[in-house]
């Protein structure tokens, strides 16, 4: 995966601590937010934002301690924090509606946000995500980030070790995902950009939410697009039923071939899907 030019990047002082995005597209065309999962980055979002630039205001978020955002100040990485700060995103850039889309942890904030402010949210892309979280898919994560090194051996070697975690994916888009997920320290260390209190919220569980993103997802009056991996061991086809009985205004796509990370183990077949339900609305 190439893009075929390179965002605008930019920073904004937000609640407590620096949150870093990168803009595709024309800064006039209706704007799309787009929510990473959980240590991922704006940049694993670059083939569906060329994809799209022509005719949106694509705006791919770096979400608390990921990228080159700031950690969380208060370590507080609950979906009603970071949806809060999707809101005050949001709000700094005078985007009174926007349309929305968010994969995994993204998901769930996009969750939480349409549900506390459903007239802001012109149309929503779930991917691969429900309230609750598929036990396997749930204890394949804890494993996966409580067990990262500090230290990364290289470029080349992060990269192999998630082709063998998950086979499915698509190369170009892995390398490019992991490109963008390091960084150097001044000792010369390569290491993960997402924060570390991250990794040490695994090892000590996980998160504890206090939103019933069930309930909130009864208030979302938008249209929305649940977006499956049929090989997903996360979001289970019972739940995915279950997220679409409770959304007024819901669908189902399910991509084959495809886990949890849809758009990068098919991103062809993902940018086909978006574009379409998005198209739909205009």
């Amino acid at each position: 995966m190439a893009p075929r030019t390179e965002p605008r990047d930019a920073t904004l002082p937000l609640r407590g601590f620096r949150l870093h995005y990168v803009e595709w597209g024309d800064p006039t065309a209706p704007p799309l937010v787009l929510l990473h999962g959980i240590t991922g980055h704006a940049r694993t979002w670059d083939t569906l934002s060329v994809a799209l630039g022509e005719q949106w205001r694509v705006l791919a978020v770096d979400q608390r301690g990921h990228g080159d955002s700031e950690p969380a100040p208060d370590g507080d990485y609950t979906v009603g924090a970071m949806a809060d700060d999707l809101g005050a995103f949001a709000d700094a850039l005078g985007l009174s509606t926007f349309s929305l889309v968010g994969l995994s942890m993204g998901g769930r904030v996009a969750m939480g946000f349409a549900g506390a402010n459903p007239s802001r949210v012109e149309r929503l892309v779930i991917v691969d995500i429900a309230p609750d979280i598929h036990p396997p898919g749930m204890a394949r994560i804890r494993q996966m980030i409580a067990g990262a090194p500090e230290a990364i051996e290289s470029e080349e070697w992060a990269v192999e070790t998630a082709m063998a975690a998950n086979p499915r994916a698509d190369v170009g888009e892995l390398r490019h995902r992991i490109k963008h997920a390091l960084r150097r320290e001044p000792d010369g260390t390569l290491t993960w950009k997402y924060a570390r209190d991250l990794r040490e919220m695994m090892r000590r569980g996980g998160r504890r939410e206090p939103m019933d993103l069930w309930e909130r997802l009864t208030h979302i009056t938008c249209p929305t697009l649940l977006v499956r991996g049929a090989e997903s061991d996360v979001l289970s086809p019972e739940l995915a039923q279950r997220v679409i009985a409770a959304l007024p205004d819901g669908r189902l796509v399910e991509v084959q071939d495809a886990g949890h990370t849809v758009p990068g183990d098919r991103p062809a077949e993902f940018v086909a899907v978006v574009r379409r339900f998005l198209g739909a609305g205009r």
